[in-house]
């Protein structure tokens, strides 16, 4: 393989994976998951030791660390970032924040109204039911 034909090579991979920063390497994977095992670990001490007093702030702080944990993935693992496939990443980033906020705001409001609105049945009143 010539001077020439090697150059040429080295060039033209480049411009067809769209650069080097598309591909993930030992380290970055190694970081990725280091970021995901300590945002997993938090939450889970977080519940265990009932650290906070009221379920509800532990709640919103386990979902604020879901949201980075999701972002960590993406860009981790997904490679995702503004300049790579012509903005369409961006545009799936956006789709799967919109969806996140939907499903947990949606998770939290049922299983608020869920233990609020669900009375305790004592046998007598299961006896009465239809």
């Amino acid at each position: 393989m010539s001077a020439h034909d090697h150059a040429e090579h080295g060039h033209g991979h480049h411009d067809h994976h769209g650069g080097h920063a598309a591909h993930g390497t030992m380290g970055s994977y190694m970081i990725g998951f280091g970021l995901s095992v300590f945002l997993t670990a938090i939450p889970f001490w977080l519940v265990m030791t009932g650290f906070f007093a009221n379920p509800q702030t532990t709640a919103i702080i386990i979902m604020a660390f879901a949201v980075v944990q999701i972002v960590v993935h993406m860009i981790y693992f997904l490679h995702m970032n503004t300049r790579s496939e012509g903005g369409w990443s961006m545009m799936a980033l956006i789709f799967t924040l919109v969806l996140v906020v939907i499903t947990l705001s949606g998770s939290m409001w049922v299983m608020y109204h869920l233990n609020h609105n669900m009375m305790p049945m004592s046998v007598g009143d299961m006896s009465q039911m239809p």
